[in-house]
C-alpha cells in the first residue's frame, strides 16, 4: 500500500503549495520512487470549467476530458506523471456524489451529513485509484482556517488516525514575513498557523517555510519548539530564479530526505539530479533570446495562460534561448498599430479564450504575422481566428465570423453539434449545459505528408488534448485551400480541421487543441519547440 503525503498551508494562500508537491514529487521519483499526485479542491463549483480564469487561472485538461485545477499542470511537467479524473476533486463534485446518493436511496434512510458521509467521500477519494505507486501527493487548496476546507482537514485527520503510523506525513507550507521597520524575521505567523492545524487534531510533521530570505538557525530553533517538531523538519524554502530551480534548492534543504527519514525509511537511494541540473544550467546560460508576443484576453493575469508560458520556456530550453514573453491585451490591440506594438517581436502566438470581447485585436494579430512574414502560432481560439482572417482578406468572405460571436455575419467557426469520443457519440445543442459539455480530453489527429506541422511532429499520427465548443467548419475547405490556407491536420474521419498551415510562410501554425498541456521541460512539446526555432531564424533576420 502506498505511503502518502498531505500537504496543507497556512497563513495566507499564494504560498506555492502546487509547486512544492510537484518539487517534492520530482525529488522523490529522483530517487528511484514511483509517485502520484492529487488536488483536494474546497469550492463548490463541480470543476474550474466555468471559472472565469480572473478567478481561477487557467483550466488544466487531462487526456481523460476532466477540467482540473492547474496544479495538475505543475504535477505533470515535474514528474511526467499524467494526472486523471481521480486525481482532482472539489467540494461540489464530493456533494454532487453524495446528494445522487441519497437520491437513490443509497444510504438506507440514514440522515446525510458532513461527518461521516461527507468525509468518507474525501477518504474514498484520496485512497482510491493509487496504482502501483510509492507515494500519493495529495495537496489541500486554500489555507488552514478556511471555513470551506474544513472537511477536508476532518478527513485527512481521520485517515492520520485510521492508517499505520508510519503510512502518512502531513507536511505544512507556511509563510516567514520580514518586516522591514523591525529589521527581523517573525515566526508568529507560522506558529498561529500550526495551533489552528492542530486545534482540528492534525499535527504537521513537516513545516515547509517560506520566506524571501536565509532562515536563521535560532528562528528554526523557536519555530521548532514552538511548533513540536523536529528543528530538522523545519525546512526553509527560499524564492527561486525559476520554478525549475526549486526540486534542486529543497534538496539542498533536506525536504525529500526528511520526508524519508519520517517515513522511516532506511537505506533509501541517493537521488539523481543530473536531468534538473541541465535544466538549471540551461536556464541561467542562455545561448540567446528571442522576444514573444503573446495577444490574449486575460494576460492582467498569467495565471490565466500557465501552461503556455511553460510550453515557451520548454521551447526556448530545447533551442538553447531565453525567452522574453510580451502580454498585450487582445482588446487594446485593436486600437494598436501592430508596427509599432510588434517592433522587435520575433513570433506571435494567440492562445485560446472563449466570447467575442478582443477577437478583432486578435484577428488583426494574424493579419500582420501573416503579411509580415512573422512566425505565427494559434492555439484553440487563435486558430480560429486565422480561419477567420484568411476567409476575410484570401477568400474573400468580408462577413467570415463564428457563432460564437452572434448573429450577422458568415460563419466559418460553428457550434460543433456532434463528434466521436471512442466507441461514443455525443450530442450538444446552444441550449445544453455549459459545465463539462465542451469537447474535453485527448483525441486524435492525422496529418498530411509533407505538411510543416508532420514534418515538425516527426509523424503523421497524433493525439492531443481539446478544450472548446466551436469548430471550423469543413465545408469551407475547399474555398479556404484554393485562397492559400491549408488543412493539414483532420480528424481521423475527415469531419474536424484540426490544423491549419500558410505553404510558404517562414512559420505559420494554428492548432484547435492545446498543445501547450503536454509540453515537458525535458520533452518540450515539439510546436513549441519548432515555433522558438523559427523566431530564433527571424531574430537573425531583424
Amino acid at each position: 500500500m502506498p505511503r502518502y503525503i498531505f500537504i496543507t498551508g497556512g497563513v495566507v494562500s499564494s504560498l506555492g503549495k502546487g509547486l512544492a508537491s510537484a518539487a517534492l514529487g520530482a525529488l522523490l521519483q529522483a530517487r528511484g520512487y514511483k509517485v502520484r499526485l492529487r488536488k483536494l479542491d474546497p469550492y463548490l463549483n463541480v470543476d474550474p470549467g466555468t471559472m472565469s480564469p480572473y478567478q481561477h487561472g487557467e483550466v488544466y485538461v487531462t487526456d481523460d476530458g476532466a477540467e482540473t485545477d492547474l496544479d495538475l499542470g505543475h504535477y505533470e511537467r515535474f514528474t511526467g506523471v499524467s494526472a486523471a479524473q481521480s486525481d482532482n476533486i472539489t467540494t461540489g463534485r464530493i456533494y454532487s456524489n453524495i446528494i445522487s446518493k441519497e437520491r437513490r436511496g443509497d444510504y438506507l434512510g440514514a440522515t446525510v451529513q458532513v461527518i461521516p458521509h461527507v468525509t468518507n467521500e474525501i477518504k474514498n477519494f484520496v485512497l482510491s485509484d493509487a496504482g502501483d505507486v510509492d507515494f500519493v501527493l495529495c495537496e489541500v487548496g486554500g489555507t488552514v482556517g478556511d471555513i470551506e476546507g474544513l472537511p477536508f482537514f476532518e478527513a485527512l485527520r481521520q485517515l492520520g488516525q485510521e492508517l499505520e503510523r508510519d503510512q502518512t506525513c502531513f507536511l505544512h507550507v507556511t509563510l516567514l514575513p520580514f518586516i522591514n521597520a523591525a529589521g527581523e524575521m517573525k515566526t508568529k505567523p507560522t506558529q498561529h498557523s500550526v495551533k489552528e492545524l492542530r486545534s482540528i487534531g492534525i499535527q504537521p510533521d513537516i513545516l515547509l517555510c517560506r520566506a524571501d530570505r536565509p532562515v536563521s538557525d535560532g528562528d528554526r530553533r523557536k519555530i521548532a519548539r514552538f511548533c513540536n517538531v523536529r528543528e530538522s523538519a523545519v525546512i526553509q524554502g527560499l524564492d527561486a530564479a525559476s520554478i525549475y530551480d526549486v526540486p534542486l534548492a529543497y534538496h539542498a534543504e533536506g525536504l525529500d530526505r526528511e520526508v524519508l527519514t519520517h517515513f522511516r525509511i532506511k537505506d533509501y537511494p541517493e537521488a539523481k539530479l543530473a536531468k534538473w541540473e541541465e535544466i538549471s544550467s540551461s536556464l541561467q546560460n542562455p545561448d540567446g533570446q528571442v522576444n514573444i508576443a503573446v495577444i490574449g484576453k486575460y494576460t492582467v493575469l498569467p495565471d490565466a495562460y500557465k501552461s503556455i508560458t511553460e510550453a515557451l520556456v520548454h521551447g526556448g530550453i530545447a533551442n538553447q534561448v531565453k525567452v522574453k514573453i510580451k502580454w498585450l491585451e487582445a482588446e487594446e490591440f485593436e486600437k494598436a498599430n501592430p508596427a509599432v506594438v510588434l517592433k522587435n517581436m520575433h513570433g506571435i502566438l494567440v492562445p485560446g479564450g472563449f466570447g467575442e470581447r478582443g477577437t478583432e485585436g486578435k484577428i488583426k494579430a494574424v493579419e500582420f504575422a501573416r503579411t509580415k512574414a512573422l512566425p505565427y502560432f494559434g492555439i484553440c481560439l487563435g486558430m480560429q481566428m486565422a480561419v477567420i482572417e484568411a476567409a476575410r482578406n484570401l477568400a474573400g468572405i468580408k462577413n467570415a465570423s463564428s457563432s460564437e460571436f452572434g448573429e450577422g455575419g458568415e460563419n466559418v467557426v460553428g457550434l460543433m453539434t456532434e463528434w466521436t469520443k471512442g466507441n461514443e457519440r455525443l450530442e450538444r445543442t446552444k441550449d445544453t449545459d455549459l459545465g463539462g459539455t465542451m469537447r474535453l480530453g485527448a483525441y486524435p489527429a492525422m496529418l498530411e505528408k509533407g505538411s510543416l506541422v508532420a514534418e515538425q511532429y516527426g509523424t503523421t499520427e497524433i493525439e492531443e488534448r481539446h478544450r472548446h465548443r466551436y469548430e471550423v467548419n469543413i465545408d469551407y475547405k475547399d474555398r479556404l485551400e484554393e485562397a492559400g490556407l491549408k488543412f493539414s491536420g483532420l480528424s481521423p474521419d475527415g469531419v474536424l480541421p484540426e490544423i491549419v498551415e500558410i505553404p510558404g510562410h517562414p512559420w505559420f501554425i494554428g492548432v484547435q487543441y492545446h498543445p501547450e498541456l503536454k509540453s515537458r521541460p525535458f520533452d518540450p512539446h515539439p510546436l513549441f519547440k519548432g515555433f522558438i526555432q523559427a523566431a530564433i531564424t527571424q531574430s537573425r533576420l531583424v
